[in-house]
């Protein structure tokens, strides 16, 4: 990606839920990418570096969650080490 539209898609990235969050969102936003572009779709889909930095972001996530009291009850969320449940498609 060239360093114009890197800028570009940067500009669009979304935020995170809590304002606190959004630097770790963009620095595993950026982890996973690179890993994926360079690794994973090139065959190498051994491991994810990038699973510190989406715990951290995760824990980051749930808290200001709570702190905005924001309704979650039912919502199952899919993430590292979750598996999709047996009745979606």
């Amino acid at each position: 990606m060239t360093s114009e539209r890197a800028s570009v898609a940067t500009a669009f990235a979304m935020n995170s839920v809590g304002e606190a969050c959004t630097d770790m969102k963009r620095e595993y936003d950026q982890c996973f990418n690179r890993w994926f572009a360079e690794k994973f779709l090139k065959g190498d889909g051994s491991g994810d570096p990038c699973t510190d930095l989406f715990k951290r972001y995760q824990q980051c996530v749930q808290k200001a969650i709570k702190e905005k009291e924001i309704p979650i009850e039912g919502l199952e969320f899919m993430g590292h080490g979750k598996e999709k449940p047996e009745n979606s498609s």
